[in-house]
């Protein structure tokens, strides 16, 4: 996935209909001398909602948590889209515009507290190790950098098969691969996990090998493929937002007719489109087993 340079302001269009991050302070420099207990938080997604419905489908989201020893204060960070999962996934046809205009940065959120009842009832808490305040603080200054560089949410991971060691075309980038760099980084400053089985969420979908199509201004531009970019305006518009039930399964039956009896799907990923020739079972949630790492270094400091 690939690294910006710096965060692009966000369109006065996209709007979200929950707000981002409400309740989000800034990371604190904790005592070198503390000591920080790192938590795993995971619940299902939406369960503010719809309860454990997700959670049924093993659709979660991923979390971490912290508590220092020093003070008593716990914290919460996690990573999500500034506008909602259907922004992130697809893009708004806009009138008058010939690009499909989209809404798909993600970013971090760090706030004071953790809410227990929220990852506990239906989803896990646990304490997966502990580490030192100036580990903690050369953690922070890695989020700020992750936060600034890595700005881009995507949903899916596109693969060649349901065969654990086959090609990854694409990667995802959503929360679980944020809290996956975050202990990583852990590790590498020295953090020791314990030994506890983590599995995380994938919406994987499953192709032949992509084609890449160009990126924005090649396709729709002055100089662009006309026939191409209404190929895949077409393609997004059933993906749109519905008014009523009888439009949603109108457009679901001609999803469903473009991308498994057609076997096609168009990605964008790093700001660029591609093509992907579709094969079964098309799509797939996978609640797979991630260790937790190992790092780079000898503990210190805890």
């Amino acid at each position: 996935h690939r690294r910006f340079d710096f965060r692009p302001k966000t369109d006065p269009y996209c709007q979200a209909r929950y707000t981002f991050c409400p309740t989000g302070s800034a990371i604190p420099v904790m005592k070198e001398e503390d000591t920080i207990e790192v938590y795993r938080l995971q619940a299902p997604v939406w369960e503010f909602k719809y309860g454990d419905l997700l959670g049924h489908l093993k659709i979660m989201h991923d979390a971490v948590g912290f508590k220092s020893v020093l003070t008593g204060k716990n914290y919460t960070m996690e990573w999500y889209e500034l506008f909602q999962l259907g922004n992130c996934t697809f893009p708004h046809l806009r009138p008058g515009m010939d690009a499909p205009f989209w809404c798909n940065q993600g970013a971090a959120c760090f706030y004071e507290g953790i809410d227990d009842a929220h990852w506990k009832e239906n989803g896990t808490l646990v304490l997966v190790t502990k580490i030192s305040g100036s580990m903690f603080n050369a953690m922070a200054k890695w989020v700020k950098y992750d936060n600034e560089t890595g700005i881009y949410y995507e949903t899916w991971t596109v693969q060649a098969s349901p065969d654990n060691r086959s090609v990854v075309w694409f990667d995802s980038y959503e929360c679980s691969k944020f809290i996956l760099r975050t202990y990583q980084k852990l590790a590498d400053l020295g953090a020791t996990f314990n030994k506890i089985q983590t599995n995380y969420t994938s919406i994987i979908l499953f192709s032949g090998e992509p084609i890449y199509l160009g990126n924005e201004t090649s396709i729709f531009g002055p100089a662009g493929n006309k026939t191409l970019a209404a190929a895949i305006r077409d393609f997004y518009y059933p993906f749109r937002p519905h008014k009523t039930v009888r439009e949603f399964f109108v457009d679901l039956l001609k999803i469903i007719d473009r991308v498994i009896l057609d076997q096609q799907f168009y990605l964008f990923y790093n700001l660029e489109y591609w093509f992907l020739p579709m094969k079964f079972p098309y799509l797939k949630i996978v609640y797979g087993e991630v260790p937790l790492p190992i790092g780079s270094k000898t503990p210190s400091g805890v």
